[in-house]
């Protein structure tokens, strides 16, 4: 797809609206590469299974899968030992990188922000502020008829009516390895939620609520893989008809779908260039869109 300038307009629009609260961070698993001499968990679902993989044998043809390689474990080592797998590959953790601290920096209340990885980085940028919590995909496997707790900072959980009070939301529709090694991760897991999330019933209500019309900036994230634009597709669902997504280079076709089907504008920029840009206003070079 050609790309075109994005208007000078439009990106003081992106920047003015994050610090409204009108634009809803979605960070991907390649947030955490922005800077990997921090990181030392997984940032790519590929990491990801390739280190599930080297603790438990898994068939061949499933060794680059990552749902299927943990449906594998789960089958035949028990939830207990994919949980404690995820757990061990998340444990070193992931320092709060330039982008987690200028989210976390957003004067607006209430804000939202939807973190689809593991790592707890977001979580310890926002770790000094009032009045936030996290809000957890949960498997069902393990808490039959949940999808997701409401966890205060410091690991309690509460009931959804009392999270209503947080000013700032952070949303991890497939958990997090902290506080308490939540993982929606398995094809099982998958399933459970996708049977009813075209319904939203996987979809808490306060972020129902904070995503009425707003738009979606996507940062770290590919839809080339139709379980990411499912979980996008349907948390955006019922916002606002205008969004983002920082994704450098070429597109696949289905990305290139899913972008025109829901009205995202690709800006065509290194995640890194880009949150320098957010912090400085300032480019090497131009900004583009598809």
């Amino acid at each position: 797809m050609p790309t075109q300038p994005l208007p000078e307009s439009e990106l003081q629009a992106i920047r003015q609206s994050l610090s409204e609260g009108s634009v809803i961070p979605y960070l991907g698993p390649a947030v955490l590469e922005l800077a990997p001499t921090t990181c030392q968990v997984p940032a790519t679902p590929e990491a990801l299974v390739a280190m599930l993989t080297t603790k438990v044998s898994v068939p061949h043809k499933i060794r680059n899968n990552l749902t299927a390689a943990a449906q594998f474990i789960e089958n035949f080592k028990h939830r207990k030992t994919l949980v404690n797998l995820m757990t061990e590959a998340y444990a070193a953790g992931a320092s709060p990188n330039a982008l987690h601290r200028f989210l976390a920096a957003l004067p607006k209340k209430p804000l939202l922000v939807v973190d689809s990885w593991y790592s707890n980085a977001m979580a310890q940028a926002l770790a000094g502020q009032h009045n936030w919590g996290m809000i957890q995909g949960v498997s069902q496997s393990e808490h039959l008829g949940q999808w997701v707790h409401y966890v205060e900072p410091d690991g309690n959980s509460i009931e959804a009516s009392e999270a209503d009070a947080w000013t700032t939301v952070l949303y991890q529709p497939l958990g997090s390895n902290q506080p308490a090694q939540n993982y929606i991760i398995s094809d099982s897991d998958y399933v459970e939620v996708l049977t009813e999330i075209d319904i939203q019933t996987p979809i808490p209500p306060r972020v129902q609520e904070l995503r009425h019309g707003a738009h979606f900036l996507f940062m770290g994230c590919r839809f080339n893989h139709q379980l990411t634009r499912t979980y996008a597709r349907q948390i955006m669902k019922r916002s606002s008809a205008q969004h983002w997504a920082v994704i450098d280079g070429p597109l696949t076709r289905m990305e290139e779908k899913f972008l025109a089907e829901q009205q995202i504008r690709r800006i065509d920029l290194p995640l890194a260039d880009f949150v320098h840009w957010l912090q400085t206003a300032e480019l090497a070079q131009p900004l583009v869109a598809a």
